[in-house]
């Protein structure tokens, strides 16, 4: 691939990439093993890494497992895009971690706010180190944006429309990397996968397949984009951060978003725990050049069989395109 490669030729994939496939499933297999779990902290999967200069890009940075990325990115020295729906909850977060932060405001169910955040990003820095696409809605009802199912369009399609206007920056970096927080409930989505002729989310639907259907696209976007980033300097990669007390349960009824809480401080991870996986694949050494894998617990698993299946994730990347072209140049 010529090294002059851009946004343009990524969005347009090639017949050239027909071996990418193989050559993401041969590099998972030999992704080294880390000696971090489930138990391991953000804090401690970054110790003794220097950030200094390089520039992460973290979405949903105002609570939970985002905000607790940004802090220990910054923690690390580098400097950290934090985006929140509103400019106060961004500047809010920010200014609560030591190091150099920059709040961005970042409605994804809007693609108009997408372009203005992509755009702010791209007048703040050159180059992106790190884009990490962590924001999420779970939900208990069927709820649509621009006759879409909600679900995936927050978690799937405003991620896509913002990693496609950023990639100049990613493939600026010396080693870009962008970083899909997806998850093991993408395991909960219909067997036969993304619902291409339902997008509006109509019908039989539960709140798991909705939720699990748009994990499941996070996976398979960040599959398919690993395809594409192929003989260049970047990767992408997803993960499974583990089951984790934050507010995404926030929209459930109140007694669900009790018992999710009180459960949480029993049973699920902390926080800290839950951003470990974020961090470790953002920014270990160890995985220069690892491209197109899943990751739960800081190593790297299997996914489902949808999620490994690259004629699904091509006609996503397609159908997506479709959705979202008025905003992606």
């Amino acid at each position: 691939m010529p090294k002059a490669l851009n946004r343009r030729h990524i969005l347009q994939g090639g017949a050239w990439l027909s071996l990418a496939p193989l050559l993401l499933e041969a590099a998972c297999v030999d992704t080294p093993r880390s000696p971090f779990g489930d138990d391991s902290t953000a804090e401690e999967v970054t110790e003794g890494l220097d950030l200094t200069g390089k520039t992460a890009l973290v979405t949903g940075v105002n609570s939970g497992i985002g905000y607790e990325t940004m802090r220990v990115l910054a923690l690390r020295g580098a400097h950290v895009l934090g985006t929140a729906r509103t400019a106060e909850k961004g500047q809010v977060a920010c200014d609560s971690v030591v190091g150099h932060t920059t709040p961005l405001v970042l409605e994804l169910s809007d693609f108009d706010s997408v372009v203005a955040c992509a755009d702010a990003a791209q007048a703040q820095v050159g180059a992106i180190d790190m884009l990490i696409c962590n924001a999420g809605v779970l939900l208990n009802e069927l709820r649509q944006v621009r006759g879409l199912e909600m679900h995936f369009v927050v978690n799937h399609l405003g991620h896509f429309l913002l990693v496609n206007r950023l990639l100049e920056q990613v493939l600026a970096a010396p080693e870009g990397r962008v970083v899909v927080v997806a998850s093991r409930a993408h395991h909960s989505a219909p067997e036969d996968g993304i619902q291409f002729d339902n997008l509006a989310g109509e019908g039989d639907f539960d709140r798991q397949e909705f939720y699990g259907h748009s994990k499941l696209a996070n996976g398979l976007f960040a599959r398919e984009l690993a395809r594409r980033l192929e003989g260049t300097n970047a990767t992408s990669n997803s993960l499974h951060p583990g089951v984790v007390v934050t507010n995404i349960a926030r929209n459930l009824p109140g007694w669900q978003d009790a018992i999710f809480r009180f459960a949480g401080s029993l049973f699920l991870k902390s926080v800290e725990e839950g951003a470990a996986t974020t961090c470790y694949v953002a920014t270990s050494p160890e995985l220069a050049g690892v491209n197109g894998c899943y990751f739960s617990a800081c190593n790297p698993v299997t996914p489902s069989t949808n999620m490994l299946d690259d004629d699904m994730a091509q006609r996503l990347w397609s159908v997506s395109e479709q959705l979202t072209r008025p905003y992606l140049s």
